[in-house]
């Protein structure tokens, strides 16, 4: 199982050098294991915002799983000269769990998106897997008040799995307040990936997936929302990669 003494160090951030099988096979042994573990990607995003933002940077790095997701991370950690194998996409390490909880018998819980969208996704997951047990699902439009009595749901739901589709750092900081509440084995934040498998938005192309341009093609489908998020934050990674290439290295 992997540990935290292989993990690399890139900006402030721990990132676990791992492909999508390794992944796989660590989650699998953690839920195994029932040892609570909160899964978290990283991408160029989210690493800007960890520059400023101490207690995201802190959620993260206590994370016990951490995967570099974004093209931008792989490539920008190979030009500082450290290797991490390939990128682990949330929503395919999203689906491949749901994929092996329902060969293994793992009960999963959904939380997040509107309520339409989230039994759709329930509903297109057990078409898809007859066998797939669904300890519970609900949508992510709740008051902080609300927190304990949906905990408590989870905990008594006996779940192996939580999935949380929110966004960043609202998944980060929900799961790390109440992941020892919860007692799951693993809890995942997922983002906008309820909203992809319901079909309310669309995934790049494989071809632009591939080339690391799936942030582009979201840009292109919401500009106006996307606009500050990929053009300004991926400017300044840019400029971090430039620093640190010319900055000399302490020995």
């Amino acid at each position: 199982m992997m540990t935290k003494n292989n993990r690399l160090k890139f900006f402030h951030s721990e990132i676990d050098p791992l492909t999508m099988p390794e992944t796989l096979g660590v989650v699998e042994t953690i839920i195994q294991e029932r040892k609570l573990t909160q899964h978290v990607v990283v991408n160029v995003a989210k690493l800007v915002l960890m520059q400023k933002d101490k207690g995201l940077r802190d959620i993260v790095n206590s994370c016990g799983l951490v995967n570099a997701d974004g093209q931008g991370i792989v490539w920008g950690a190979k030009l500082l000269g450290l290797n991490i194998p390939e990128r682990v996409a949330g929503i395919d390490l999203f689906l491949s769990i749901v994929k092996l909880a329902a060969e293994k018998n793992y009960k999963l819980y959904f939380l997040g998106a509107k309520d339409e969208v989230v039994r759709k996704v329930v509903d297109i997951f057990q078409t898809q897997y007859p066998s797939l047990k669904v300890a519970g699902f609900r949508n992510g439009y709740f008051a902080q008040e609300e927190e304990a009595e949906i905990v408590d749901d989870i905990r008594s739901s006996q779940a192996d799995v939580v999935f949380v589709a929110m966004g960043s750092p609202q998944k980060e900081v929900f799961l790390n307040k109440h992941i020892k509440n919860m007692n799951v084995p693993f809890v995942m934040g997922v983002g906008g990936s309820f909203d992809v498998v319901a079909g309310v938005t669309k995934r790049a192309p494989l071809w632009m997936q591939k080339c690391g341009l799936e942030w582009f093609y979201r840009f292109l489908c919401e500009p106006r929302r996307m606009w500050k998020r990929y053009l300004v934050t991926n400017t300044l990674f840019l400029g971090m990669i430039l620093k640190a290439l010319v900055t000399p290295r302490r020995k």
